[in-house]
């Protein structure tokens, strides 16, 4: 599935990934490939995204997450 992160000041990441955790404001969670579509609001913390079993993490200050046919869009306040 694709994620892409973006600030009001870049793009800061696109690309294939296995897996997303986000930090949700009602708690931290996880989409996988054909997750059902959703909107989400996110609080500040760790963004961690797996591609081929190796992770990376970015920690983002807040900002809206949509999830629609396998593209995970998140629009972030920062990234910290």
């Amino acid at each position: 599935m694709n994620l892409e992160i973006i600030t009001p000041e870049k793009n800061v990441f696109n690309g294939e990934v296995d897996s997303v955790i986000l930090p949700g404001k009602n708690g931290q969670f996880k989409v996988l490939k054909d997750h059902a579509p959703m909107v989400m609001t996110l609080k500040t913390g760790d963004l961690v995204y797996e591609i081929s079993n190796k992770k990376e993490t970015i920690v983002v200050d807040g900002g809206v997450l949509q999830v629609f046919n396998n593209k995970v869009l998140v629009l972030a306040e920062a990234v910290l």
